[in-house]
């Protein structure tokens, strides 16, 4: 058993090359194998967001606090709240993070397939986050 103690490790910066503005990860877990969970918590400042990106094995978000979106190709996104739980099945090309004037904060749950727990896509455009959510 491993217990991680209240900051012992530090909250890190996510990397510009999968992210569009200020984001914000705390691991919460990285299970050696053979389990295969991975779990991080991710701060979204407004209208920050991740790239394009699929899961082999899909992912779950549990919103914990504020407002965000999610966005699966060639949809319009659809808005999270503080509560919901999202699926995102495996190899589904989706994009998530704060709505334009809220930021959001969720829980990512992935599982890693031969290491890897995404495949990271071309960054969200402006137009394709901007597109008028679904209710």
């Amino acid at each position: 058993m491993d217990i991680f103690a209240a900051g012992q490790r530090p909250t890190q910066r996510a990397s510009s090359d999968w992210f569009t503005g200020t984001v914000w990860q705390d691991p919460i877990v990285e299970a050696p194998e053979p389990a295969r969970l991975r779990a991080l918590r991710v701060s979204f400042e407004p209208a920050a967001r991740t790239a394009w990106h699929t899961h082999p094995l899909g992912q779950t978000l549990y919103v914990t606090e504020g407002v965000g979106l999610v966005g699966l190709r060639g949809e319009p996104p659809r808005v999270i709240r503080a509560g919901d739980t999202v699926w995102i099945p495996p190899q589904e090309e989706h994009w998530h993070g704060a709505a334009p004037d809220t930021g959001m904060t969720h829980i990512a749950m992935q599982e890693a397939q031969d290491g890897a727990v995404a495949n990271w896509l071309e960054h969200v455009s402006e137009d394709d986050y901007r597109v008028t959510p679904k209710a």
